[in-house]
């Protein structure tokens, strides 16, 4: 069993490092204050397999992409922080008497751990955060336990160091983007209880995290994602998925006239269930029975017009996720593709705005 470096607060850059299941993507912030700048970015390609929902299968391609997402981005920062997925990590609220210090906590939790964790501890890695004073009694204090199993860490370890980089933090995914929020709470009206669904729809996979007051008090992963576009415009028009991925990007252009009635409508029709369906989830395993405002993020999220579309369907404001849209940009960056990519950006901006102390 170890404990992952969860807590590490301090001064030094990390290189937001997000790695999905077709892309790496790269991020290096400054801090000034409250404010940050956008100092490093690039993205490189993953070849196919490489990654799957979100697991590392491929080590050596992994870090040969990370490798070469360095290169480009021309970044002289040699410590990381990576997410694992929220699929791959429980997570439970445990009642901690507030007197214990770190090291009397740690082992408490430790003897504590085995009850909620279906897994032998020495193939895990755990964390804990506290979280404030308990309601449930003086003397009490809330201690957020995450567990991860040890394989799918080291993954990420592995192909940090074999891309020369060091791991300075494993952080977990939903928890990024709750500190990518905090770029973006500014363009809410300040009101209490407000509730923001944050739908973060990948190539793969689409996570729901829903912020109240900005702490993440539900999330919820499931199997869908832009990928299932690319592959449609791939069948139908018999391009490679290169073409395909292109085609989607460029909007369509260049494709026959059936894109937009035959493949795209649909796909749109099949996000907004999606986002619909996620939100019922939620509702219907929570006290809360409504948002306020729902913010998209991931690659989809880019797409002309779908938070126009899901606003109307779902009759909620709807927000394209921007976390650089308050920051400053070194001179060094494309800021033209880092605009375009921003709504996929929120895991990497929440691991760059990471520090730590050594």
């Amino acid at each position: 069993m170890g404990m992952l470096p969860f807590l590490n607060k301090g001064p030094k850059a990390m290189l937001g490092l997000d790695i999905s299941s077709t892309a790496v993507k790269l991020l290096e912030l400054s801090r000034n204050g409250d404010k940050y700048r956008v100092e490093c970015y690039a993205a490189e390609p993953l070849p196919p397999n490489a990654v799957v929902d979100k697991n590392i299968n491929d080590v050596g391609a992994t870090a040969e992409a990370i490798r070469q997402v360095v290169r480009r981005s021309k970044t002289r920062v040699r410590q990381a922080a990576v997410a694992v997925s929220g699929s791959a990590v429980i997570t439970k609220t445990l009642e901690m008497p507030s007197d214990l210090n770190d090291d009397a906590l740690e082992a408490q939790i430790a003897l504590e751990a085995d009850q909620y964790i279906p897994y032998p501890l020495d193939e895990v890695n755990l964390d804990f955060e506290v979280q404030g004073p308990s309601d449930k009694g003086e003397g009490q204090v809330e201690v957020l336990l995450a567990a991860c199993r040890s394989e799918n860490i080291e993954q990420r370890v592995s192909a940090l160091s074999d891309a020369d980089l060091g791991a300075g933090v494993v952080d977990v995914e939903a928890y990024a983007i709750e500190r990518a929020y905090t770029l973006l709470e500014r363009q809410f009206p300040p009101q209490e209880q407000l509730v923001v669904a944050v739908v973060d729809i990948g190539a793969t996979m689409s996570a729901l995290s829903v912020l109240v007051d900005g702490r993440t008090v539900y999330t919820r992963e499931q199997l869908f994602g832009g990928r299932q576009l690319t592959d449609e415009i791939q069948r139908r028009y018999g391009l490679s998925t290169e073409e395909a991925g292109l085609a989607k990007r460029q909007g369509g252009s260049g494709l026959p006239d059936d894109y937009y009635p035959e493949v795209l409508e649909p796909f749109r029709d099949a996000v907004i269930q999606q986002v619909t369906r996620s939100l019922q989830f939620f509702y219907s395993s929570t006290s809360y029975s409504d948002v306020d405002y729902i913010l998209l993020g991931g690659g989809v999220a880019a797409m002309d017009g779908l938070a126009d579309l899901v606003s109307e369907k779902l009759n909620k404001p709807t927000v394209v996720a921007n976390p650089f849209h308050d920051m400053n940009v070194a001179s060094r960056v494309n800021r033209q593709a880092l605009a375009n990519e921003a709504p996929s950006l929120m895991i990497a901006a929440g691991l760059a705005m990471r520090e730590r102390e050594f």
